[in-house]
């Protein structure tokens, strides 16, 4: 049992498929992890419903325990049944992993009740201290109806793992590196950069991504995936690189603004709402979020321009955010019992139906060529 510290601090490497990983030979997989320094395997142990006890078991946890790898256990999430979903995570966690990633995606897309059942289930049955990651879509602003509030809120996953699969987004390793933190650095959880191996992006654009993540604080990264991974790709994930010099990570938070519509607005309000400015928490920058804002920087001593940029940010930030109760048949008492089990600290909770931009399409599924759902491959 190698649970303490965090694994996701160590070299670390997917497993999608472990029959397609050297054969499903846990030997060789050992051997492979050790020759390129790889401390942490994410395997997957479950789709939606089911749990893939073929390949994650307590014995291959054992085995790789016995040889100081450490093993998560990820699970892709579909919304169809998140009480479920909740178990099947749960159940990697007692066969001994020492971490649960979530892969929730397009289908998760608008189910903020699905994703909050889920998330108090889920947290209820492996305690609150559990770690928990969330490997989602890297751009948020695509992805406006996505609950990233829910799963990165109070009682939510403590890490960020972004799919940052730049050349399945078709742009370059530094642009993925400025779009995916500007939009993610609000929700104030480590970001793990996930980066791409399978496509046989160059040698030379393997070892930028891990530049950029030493420039840009990244506590770590990990790659996708194991089967996929060439002689190329593990000897640049490996080398010894230097850090840039010179270089000037692009980490400003992204000015949000009236108009704007999506979770990052949910985001903005719950913070509002903790700081003592009235505003309905819908996903919706209108005149009155403005003027929230606006009421909220003069409180603070800020320019009071009502755009949310860096200053903005950084003072809503301090603030926990309300907690928020989604769906109409939830009420006040069963949501503290629910925040309750969960491990939440905050019993101040308000009950609404969706936010309003919960129902807004995707710009793009940026990510749309990466496996890992289903057992196929695109998601």
């Amino acid at each position: 049992m190698l649970r303490a510290g965090n694994p996701l601090d160590r070299r670390t490497m997917w497993i999608w498929e472990l029959p397609q990983s050297n054969g499903g030979d846990v030997n060789s997989i050992i051997a492979g992890a050790r020759h390129y320094g790889v401390g942490t395997l994410l395997i997957k142990s479950s789709d939606g419903t089911s749990f893939w006890s073929s390949q994650f078991t307590p014995q291959l946890i054992s085995a790789l325990h016995a040889a100081g790898i450490k093993v998560c256990g990820w699970q892709y999430v579909y919304g169809n049944h998140p009480i479920t979903e909740a178990y099947m995570g749960a159940q990697a966690v007692r066969d001994g992993a020492d971490c649960l990633v979530i892969d929730a995606e397009a289908e998760y897309q608008g189910r903020y009740v699905q994703a909050q059942s889920y998330m108090t289930r889920l947290r209820t049955l492996i305690g609150a201290a559990y770690p928990l990651a969330l490997a989602g879509f890297p751009y948020v602003d695509y992805h406006p109806a996505f609950p990233y509030s829910v799963f990165l809120g109070p009682g939510g996953a403590q890490y960020n793992v972004p799919q940052m699969y730049w050349r399945d987004i078709g742009t370059t390793t530094d642009a993925v590196f400025a779009h995916t933190y500007a939009f993610n650095e609000p929700y104030a959880r480590p970001i793990y950069p996930l980066g791409q191996l399978y496509g046989n992006p160059p040698a030379h654009q393997v070892v930028r991504f891990r530049q950029l993540s030493r420039a840009y604080g990244a506590p770590n990264i990990s790659w996708w995936d194991w089967q996929e991974a060439s002689g190329s790709d593990w000897s640049a994930l490996s080398r010894p690189v230097g850090a840039l010099a010179g270089y000037a990570a692009a980490k400003t938070m992204s000015s949000i603004a009236k108009g704007a519509v999506g979770d990052l607005v949910v985001w903005i309000q719950e913070h509002l709402v903790a700081a003592g400015q009235p505003v309905t928490v819908d996903g919706g920058f209108g005149q009155a979020t403005q003027t929230a804002v606006m009421n909220f920087q003069t409180a603070s001593g800020l320019v009071a321009d009502g755009v949310v940029g860096p200053a903005t940010w950084a003072g809503l930030l301090r603030y926990t955010p309300q907690t928020m109760i989604w769906g109409k048949t939830a009420t006040a008492h069963r949501a503290r019992m629910a925040l309750a089990r969960g491990g939440a600290r905050t019993v101040s909770v308000r009950t609404l139906a969706l936010p309003t931009s919960a129902r807004r399409r995707e710009r793009r599924n940026e990510i749309a060529g990466a496996g890992g759902a289903g057992g196929r491959p695109g998601r």
